[in-house]
């Protein structure tokens, strides 16, 4: 699956900044760093699309892009893309983290337009209190989480799948972690059948 065109839409600090909902959104979260930049411009075929700040956990940006499926999902053959702020960057203090907060609660906890939230998880590093929080807050809420293993080429594939598991229990998540590798183009045919099947349910 390749999307026929992608492309950005609108920065937004507040939520009276947001764009209108008038198409589904697939939101995309994760740790700073995690290469949630690497795996929009690899699902999307666009490379430079979305960037990495120069400052990693530092930008309290959501950022929208318009992706164009060529394929009709839940009545639209386009959707948005939304990246999320990145969380658990150690270098920024307390008050900047809380700062973020109601800004995220906003977006995730009321946008009619959301329909999904790809988890992004770097397979290297443990299951952290953000992801034990964040998960279920999510899931409450009857959200579509999809959760990624990012930079599944880092690791040999006979330790892949186990730590998949083994996140999939310690979060209580109702689906398998998919894995991922933008070096390798590794998952990106299952994320977006992940996303579609999100759209459908939403």
């Amino acid at each position: 699956m390749r999307p026929r065109a992608a492309s950005f839409v609108i920065s937004a600090t507040r939520p009276a900044d947001f764009p209108p909902g008038d198409l589904p959104e697939v939101a995309f979260a994760g740790r700073s760093n995690v290469g949630k930049s690497s795996l929009i411009n690899a699902l999307t075929d666009h490379a430079g699309l979305a960037r990495t700040s120069r400052t990693p956990g530092r930008t309290r940006l959501l950022n929208w892009f318009r992706v164009e499926t060529g394929k009709v999902v839940a009545g639209h053959d386009a959707l948005h893309f939304v990246d999320l702020p990145g969380y658990g960057y150690a270098a920024v203090d307390r008050d900047l983290r809380a700062s973020w907060r109601p800004l995220m609660e906003s977006y995730l906890g009321e946008r009619p337009a959301l329909r999904a939230v790809v988890l992004l998880m770097d397979i290297r590093r443990e299951v952290s209190h953000d992801e034990l929080d964040f998960v279920p807050w999510l899931l409450e809420r009857k959200l579509a989480v999809i959760p990624v293993m990012t930079k599944a080429d880092k690791l040999g594939k006979a330790q892949r799948l186990p730590i998949a598991a083994a996140v999939k229990r310690d979060l209580g998540l109702p689906r398998m972690p998919l894995l991922f590798s933008a070096q390798d183009k590794l998952g990106i045919d299952e994320l977006w059948k992940a996303i579609f099947a999100g759209l459908k349910r939403g």
